[in-house]
């Protein structure tokens, strides 16, 4: 009885990693901490004195505007190395 071709399988050879480490910008790290900064000071405010010219006219949307400010600093956090 013959033989069957027995395949010859490819040994797996995983793909190099790179020896550049990646850094991560200057600017990141002091924009990151000034969002986190500027959105807990703007809910701060918003609490503690509702009553000024440009807090008053946001009213609650002030809330938005502090956790925007302090999502932009969590996303940013993400990209940090």
């Amino acid at each position: 009885m013959p033989k069957s071709h027995t395949r010859k399988k490819a040994v797996y050879t995983p793909p190099q990693k790179s020896q550049q480490v990646k850094v991560s910008p200057r600017w990141l790290a002091p924009v990151m901490v000034a969002s986190w900064i500027i959105g807990i000071l703007w809910i701060a405010l918003f609490y503690i004195a509702p009553d000024l010219p440009g807090i008053a006219t946001l009213s609650n949307w002030n809330l938005l505007a502090g956790f925007v400010f302090i999502i932009f600093g969590v996303v940013l956090s993400t990209r940090w190395r």
